[in-house]
């Protein structure tokens, strides 16, 4: 060999040096690693899916089964609440007829539309019960006043129509447009407080469409208001009417108000007079 070339050492396996021996292992575990890595990675999330669907199915079959054993035919209707006008047991039979389905298939939404289609019902809450059943909680509509012949005002001032509105003849009558029902309602109030003290009542308010009003008295007696200073005016009518016209009362038709010093008075025809008499 030449001077220049350097003298290579050559070692067998068990002799090679420690790192060199350690990094011989590494290439030779390097390829296996890789598979075990490749092959772990394509099924782990078989495995966590295969889990999941049993798991999922397990839960499904347990909920088909309390299902089915709460499916169960409805053996009771209650209808509950407190009620004064509406006739709980009618309503129950009514709402028997129409339920067509066990418990849980039952259709909510149309036993509350045929409740709510009564008239005495303001607002109504159903829930399914058990022993299968149904529970209907009523709230009932309060009348505080007659809208026009046939109707009755809540209070809320919503309008419903009862089949015999006739029986509330004793609650004051309200006319008007349909939209001003709460107007109506507050100037009845305020109206009715002027009367306080008074040997006659208020028993009837009628708001034209213009917004002029009128009111009716117990004596029968219409009285038109007009459209302005009307507490100023009904003020005014009151103490002439204490003052002139009680006494005669029985002879007036009608008394107009919107009159700046005085009012007019519409007397009645004899006969007339003689049937108020």
């Amino acid at each position: 060999m030449s001077a220049g070339l350097q003298k290579l050492r050559v070692f067998d396996q068990s002799s090679l040096p420690a790192q060199a021996a350690s990094d011989n292992v590494a290439l030779d575990q390097t390829p296996e690693s890789a598979l075990a890595r490749e092959v772990d990675w394509y099924w782990r999330p078989l495995l966590v899916l295969t889990v999941f669907l049993i798991f999922g199915g397990l839960l499904f079959s347990g909920y088909m089964q309390v299902m089915a054993w709460l499916d169960k035919p409805i053996t009771q209707v209650r209808v509950v609440g407190e009620t004064k006008y509406l006739n709980k047991r009618v309503l129950a039979e009514k709402l028997a007829i129409g339920i067509n389905a066990p418990l849980m298939n039952v259709d909510i939404s149309s036993l509350r539309q045929i409740t709510l289609d009564e008239p005495w019902v303001h607002g109504v809450q159903i829930k399914r019960d058990w022993p299968p059943a149904v529970e209907v909680t009523i709230d009932e509509q309060i009348p505080v006043a007659r809208w026009g012949k046939k109707g009755l005002l809540n209070h809320q001032g919503d309008i419903f129509w009862p089949k015999t509105p006739e029986e509330y003849s004793s609650l004051p009558v309200l006319n008007g447009p349909a939209t001003e029902t709460q107007n109506l309602m507050a100037q009845y109030h305020d109206f009715s407080r002027l009367f306080q003290g008074v040997n006659v009542k208020m028993v009837g308010l009628s708001m034209e469409a213009r917004g002029a009003w009128s009111l009716e008295l117990d004596n029968g007696i219409a009285v038109v208001v007009g459209r302005e200073q009307l507490r100023e005016r009904l003020q005014r009518f009151l103490h002439v009417y204490q003052k002139e016209l009680a006494p005669r009362a029985a002879q007036i038709e009608k008394v107009d108000i919107r009159y700046t010093n005085g009012v007019a008075v519409k007397w009645r025809k004899l006969e007339e007079q003689v049937k108020a008499g």
